[in-house]
């Protein structure tokens, strides 16, 4: 895909976070867009911000867990622009489950499967047949994660689980893509970025906007979830580390210069093959799948994200 000017883009849980910074980045290139987001009163309050900046965008509540709201959003998007270029299927959760992943609630794995995957899936299957019927270039952008994407940490099973899987459906995407011959391309953006330093997302709060129907005993606050943030900043204070934060804006370029360069493997950096999450720790992966060993490169230093030792047992 290589003109962009006048084109849509409809970007899921796009009302803060990478979310909006694609949304940003789109309209910087004269494109037109759809924020798509569960909360309602933020897909209103950053619609209104970024109208004011002069982008052409609309906002519109979706739930990516249901495939009617992502087909109303479909035919949303075609009344109003007349068709959608580029998909972004970026909703994400994390699962806010504690303990060993044996002690984690079935509901926890349900709830993010439901978005972090079925999410995505919904998303191809309400958009794709359209985009392909346009006959014109377009592209399909998957966010994924290095947790899971790469390799897992191992005290984050459900959402590493869930990248994971997330990968290998966009890996069956692309293929099949190609044997049509189709315009469409199909992309995996891995949140990352040149400067050093984490991404300060709604991630940080696991729990958030979880539905009823997937509660459980102790589950966090759907309102606001659990607060991951300020136990790993205390952690890092304690170890003497100061975090930096990155501008969410270089994912953001790194996942429009994806598309116009046609790059599957959207991330910024290869990273430490002693780092699981890493790009670099894929290499570790494939050596330790080749050579049938155990999968040691799992085991980490201790680190401020889980305050202990990967494999540790207390």
């Amino acid at each position: 895909m290589k003109e962009f000017k006048g084109k849509v883009a409809v970007v899921t849980g796009s009302a803060g976070g990478i979310g909006r910074a694609l949304v940003e980045r789109f309209t910087d290139e004269g494109m037109r867009a759809v924020i798509a987001d569960i909360n309602a009163a933020l897909v209103a309050e950053t619609t209104a911000e970024l109208r004011d900046q002069g982008r052409e965008v609309i906002g519109v509540v979706t739930d990516v867990t249901e495939l009617s709201s992502l087909e109303a959003l479909r035919d949303r998007a075609l009344d109003t622009f007349g068709a959608v270029d580029v998909l972004c299927n970026n909703a994400g959760v994390g699962s806010a489950s504690e303990g060993q992943m044996w002690e984690h609630h079935v509901n926890d794995w349900r709830w993010s499967f439901d978005v972090n995957v079925l999410g995505a899936v919904n998303g191809i299957n309400a958009f794709l047949p359209t985009m392909l019927a346009q006959a014109t270039e377009g592209a399909v952008v998957n966010t994924t994660s290095g947790n899971g994407g790469f390799t897992p940490m191992i005290h984050s099973a459900v959402y590493a689980t869930t990248k994971a899987a997330l990968t290998c459906l966009t890996e069956c995407l692309w293929g099949q893509l190609r044997e049509l011959d189709a315009k469409i391309t199909a992309h995996l953006l891995y949140p990352s970025t040149r400067t050093p330093g984490m991404l300060k997302t709604g991630i940080w709060q696991p729990g958030r906007h979880r539905h009823a129907r997937y509660d459980r005993p102790g589950a966090p606050p759907a309102e606001s979830g659990r607060d991951q943030l300020t136990p790993m900043l205390e952690r890092a204070k304690a170890a003497g580390q100061e975090l930096a934060w990155a501008p969410l804006s270089e994912v953001a370029d790194l996942c429009f210069e994806g598309i116009r360069d046609d790059v599957f493997w959207m991330s910024n950096s290869s990273g430490d093959e002693a780092t699981p999450g890493s790009a670099a720790s894929s290499l570790l992966r494939a050596r330790s799948q080749f050579d049938r060993t155990p999968p040691a490169y799992l085991i980490q230093a201790p680190n401020v994200m889980t305050g202990r030792k990967a494999g540790a047992q207390d």
